[in-house]
């Protein structure tokens, strides 16, 4: 028997730029961050380069003519929804791409790629005027501060300054520009949007800042942006939503970053898709340690109020991405009991204090909260590392001050609870079996005195 077919239909999005060896950039990091997106990747190859993650060996362009002829393939067969530019390395191919995007009228991002994360220079310098036939044809151009610099003639170590530059890049011809915040300077990185009064009835500028994230760890990033923005615009959201969500996904992208190769690693292009895969095997293991601590009946670790159990995927940024037992392990005639079931989301205080102590230890996955007693605090002297006392009136700030001075995960948390929470210990795990372990063996210690 023969199944009926059943087709999807995403938009389509083309990237023009240039191919890396080493996979986290170019094209390759395009097509996985447009796929990741819900999008269907199309390309036109400019160049091919030699490199890795320490630096670029060659570059080789390929004819004009032949980028060309990839570019008319793509918009002859597919309805493409939005274009990203990337390295287009010489006036030759950049007056190609410009030629080929005049019959355009979708939404173009222009990622004006000069020189490398490693410091390898990716555009001939006689290249750089060429660019402004091209912001002609931009909805948006997301040049980082030393990219912007040479577009500008300014010097740009501020967000004052980015906005300025914005402005200049916008009087080029451009609808829009973002100018990226992660070459300055400061805690946080600060992305500045100039859209043109053409496009809104007046100039209009917003700032979208998050915290910086300590690393090195950043190639990609530009080309991984642009595309993620690009795959949103083909998916018609407004160019203030695209920004704003392509933002968000890149501090994520580079915080759980891919460590390969001998030099900083790559930013993970495909982390939101992982993070959702996640969730299952998460949720799975959740369940296991219920399970667990069901069948050995652990009530002596039970606090009045029930006990929690979560566990995080290992991208998780939000409550949302958190699992738990929705309804808390409680106390029956006949040993513990969970009232529902597991699933992500839950909103408990405890989803919110594993997150805080992921910020200082991201290896920590799994928590559950214990009763805070003497007997019990001398219990954690069993178990294998170390329980560190946090103090503060908020759940999460009492993760954060115990952390504080660690050197290492610790294996349990002292909250002496609140107004609104009971005391509790908390205790932490980077995997589902050390937790049961940890739990079972507190247990047992418990009942052995």
């Amino acid at each position: 028997m023969t199944r009926t077919h059943a087709p999807v239909s995403p938009p389509v999005t083309l990237t023009i730029a240039g191919s890396d060896s080493g996979g986290g950039a170019g094209i390759q990091a395009d097509l996985k961050t447009i796929e990741a997106h819900d999008a269907f990747g199309t390309s036109a190859i400019t160049a091919t380069t030699a490199q890795n993650t320490t630096g670029v060996a060659d570059i080789n362009v390929l004819p004009t003519d032949h980028i060309a002829a990839q570019y008319d393939a793509v918009v002859d067969d597919f309805a493409v929804g939005a274009i990203k530019t990337g390295m287009l390395a010489t006036t030759a191919v950049i007056e190609t791409v410009t030629d080929c995007l005049a019959e355009f009228d979708g939404p173009v991002v222009v990622d004006p790629v000069m020189v490398a994360a490693t410091g390898d220079r990716l555009l001939s310098e006689d290249a750089e005027a060429a660019y402004e036939g091209l912001f002609d044809h931009a909805t948006l151009v997301t040049p980082n501060a030393d990219e912007a610099e040479l577009l500008t003639d300014r010097t740009v170590d501020s967000v004052d300054a980015a906005e300025a530059a914005g402005r200049d890049i916008v009087k080029l011809g451009a609808d829009a520009a973002l100018v990226k915040g992660g070459h300055i300077d400061g805690e946080s990185v600060v992305d500045t949007l100039v859209i043109d009064e053409s496009v809104t009835d007046a100039t209009h500028t917003e700032g979208f800042s998050h915290p910086r994230v300590d690393t090195d760890a950043t190639h990609g990033s530009g080309c991984t942006l642009s595309s993620a923005i690009a795959a949103r615009l083909a998916h018609e959201e407004t160019l203030t939503e695209a920004v704003a969500g392509g933002v968000a996904f890149m501090e994520r992208a580079v915080r759980y970053g891919v460590d390969v190769g001998e030099g900083p690693g790559s930013v993970h292009h495909l982390v939101e898709m992982r993070e959702r895969a996640d969730r299952e095997a998460t949720t799975a293991a959740v369940e296991r340690i219920v399970a667990r601590l069901v069948e050995t009946n652990v009530e002596p670790l039970v606090p009045a109020g029930g006990m929690n159990i979560v566990g995080a995927t290992r991208y998780a940024e939000s409550a949302a991405e958190v699992v738990g037992v929705d309804g808390r392990l409680s106390q029956t005639r006949t040993g513990i009991r969970h009232n529902a079931g597991v699933r992500s989301g839950v909103g408990s205080d405890l989803a919110h204090q594993l997150l805080a102590a992921r910020e200082a230890f991201p290896t920590l996955r799994f928590a559950a909260t214990c009763r805070l007693d003497d007997a019990v605090e001398q219990a954690l002297d069993t178990l294998d590392g170390v329980a560190v006392r946090g103090s503060a009136a908020s759940a999460t700030d009492v993760v954060a001050t115990a952390l504080d001075d660690a050197d290492a995960a610790p294996t349990a948390i002292i909250d002496a609870g609140g107004a609104d929470r009971q005391p509790a210990v908390i205790v932490v795990a980077p995997t589902a079996a050390t937790l049961r372990k940890r739990l079972v063996g507190l247990h047992e210690a418990l009942i052995t005195e």
